[in-house]
């Protein structure tokens, strides 16, 4: 059984350098992924989420990428989970990686990790999956926002424009909150050399 799981790992790689070796107008064989990007733009990929989602996500994988390798790996999974309140057999966790790792290295990248929320708003995860467990149990709430799937042409149309000027506003926001808290920094230093002042006389 783990002999023959491997040998499948194996396979999958080879056709996975095989067609990372195809010239990029060919056209890729029949069975094989197409050749991802060398550069992830998780705003660009994942538009279902707002940049504010996004950054939580980031964060929450930070936080429990206790290596600081960019990966979480099977023990920093359990240790999620754990903390979470949903605890998982080994088995589970080694399922939980490989219903969405799509790489085969036997770890969560940040892509990875993203694709369990999409895959979670989008319905794609069973009901008794671990991975859906750990959607439903993190603090970001994929079921508010969801797979935003237009339901006709004119909604898609409103909302590919929309998408545009909602990115441009969260990221006015965050520039303005940038601004509101340097104030607040300076506000405070001058009431403290204010004070400093006044013990110094």
């Amino acid at each position: 059984m783990a002999s023959e799981e491997l040998a499948q790992k194996l396979q999958r790689r080879l056709q996975l350098e095989e067609s990372g070796a195809a010239a990029e107008g060919e056209e890729v064989a029949k069975g094989e992924e197409p050749r991802r990007a060398a550069v992830f733009n998780p705003y660009t990929e994942f538009k279902e989420f707002s940049r504010r989602q996004i950054k939580d996500m980031e964060r929450m994988f930070r936080l429990y990428d206790s290596g600081r390798d960019g990966y979480i790996d099977l023990m920093e999974l359990k240790l999620m989970m754990e903390k979470l309140g949903a605890p998982q057999t080994h088995l589970g966790l080694k399922n939980m990686i490989k219903e969405v790792d799509e790489d085969f290295d036997g770890k969560l990248s940040f892509r990875e990790f993203l694709l369990i929320f999409h895959k979670a708003a989008a319905g794609e995860l069973e009901e008794d999956s671990g991975l859906l467990t750990l959607a439903k149990l993190s603090e970001i709430d994929v079921s508010i926002e969801g797979v935003k799937g237009a339901k006709n042409f004119f909604e898609a149309k409103v909302q590919a424009l929309s998408s545009a000027s909602k990115f441009e506003a969260e990221i006015k926001a965050e520039q303005d909150e940038r601004k509101r808290e340097e104030e607040e920094r300076k506000h405070r230093r001058a009431a403290f050399r204010e004070l400093k002042s006044a013990f110094t006389q």
